[in-house]
């Protein structure tokens, strides 16, 4: 049998500590002159917006508003120069009309001609920067709700790209990538199936409709006859105005994803930084030596 045998102070025979009595407060620091040290002369900010810390990066949500706000106004602008477009298109087809009976005015044709090809370059110069910042935001959206819920995207980088680029796939893709997206916005488990809302049906019916258009108008140009030019003129002025209506459908639900990820806004909160102090009591300086560096 073992025995163990402790050493342990008695009691009474270390001194004890005396109680110290709480100091009471007399106010703030006091300095008879202005102290030389302090804060760098910079605006208070959130730690994870400092450069050069391990947290200099900012995370999916701080980015998330700010491309948001930039493709939201791509977006629009796309729908108001589709739907100038649109009507330009329309004016053809009603001269078309006209020139059937009576003869057109030069210089109305020439409006025309104007209106339709320099409003259609715009389109699609716009529609161009408009996909590039909805396609970024997709990706800034989908890390954005991955981090949220602490797991992984639904899919990999290089099938969202592919549903949403590449034409044929985008068409069977989109819509399920925006209601996968959707559901993890919504926080909803990733066991359930993901139940598109009214707003994502109606955004990918649009894309189908735009789509339909868009390569039915491609092949009835390619056709002689003016009859047939005439319908490619309306076919072409129902695709403007279905491109300015699903513009206006992915800018809704650019808004509608950004507010359910990050519902504050930034221009919302008061500024983190010292605006004004009012009311503090003048302090006494002492007469800076001659002899001093600053």
């Amino acid at each position: 049998m073992r025995v163990r045998w402790v050493a342990s102070v008695p009691a009474g025979a270390a001194p004890r500590r005396r109680a110290r009595a709480p100091e009471p407060y007399t106010g703030p620091p006091f300095y008879p002159t202005p102290p030389r040290w302090g804060f760098p002369n910079l605006a208070w900010r959130r730690p994870t917006a400092v450069p050069g810390t391990a947290s200099g990066a900012p995370v999916p949500l701080q980015r998330l508003r700010m491309i948001a706000r930039n493709a939201v106004t791509l977006l629009w602008t796309l729908a108001g120069l589709a739907v100038v477009a649109g009507g330009a298109e329309i004016w053809r087809y009603v001269l078309l009309v006209q020139s059937r009976d009576s003869a057109l005015s030069p210089g109305v044709v020439g409006a025309s001609d104007a209106l339709v090809l320099s409003f259609s370059l715009l389109t699609f110069v716009m529609a161009l920067f408009a996909i590039a910042a909805t396609v970024w935001w997709l990706f800034v959206a989908r890390s954005a709700a991955a981090d949220e819920v602490g797991e992984e995207p639904p899919r990999p980088a290089w099938q969202v790209l592919l549903g949403t680029l590449v034409p044929g796939p985008n068409l069977v893709l989109a819509g399920p990538i925006l209601a996968e997206l959707e559901h993890a916005t919504l926080r909803r488990s990733r066991e359930r199936r993901p139940r598109p809302s009214r707003l994502v049906l109606a955004w990918w019916g649009t894309w189908l409709l735009n789509a339909v258009l868009l390569v039915l108008t491609v092949v009835w140009r390619m056709r002689d006859g003016v009859q047939a030019d005439a319908d490619g003129v309306l076919l072409s002025a129902l695709t403007d105005l279905s491109a300015a209506g699903l513009a206006v459908l992915t800018a809704l639900v650019v808004n509608r994803f950004t507010r359910l990820l990050a519902p504050i806004e930034g221009r919302i909160l008061r500024p983190l930084r010292v605006v004004k102090v009012s009311g503090a009591p003048d302090l006494p300086r002492r007469t800076r030596p001659a002899t001093a560096s600053r």
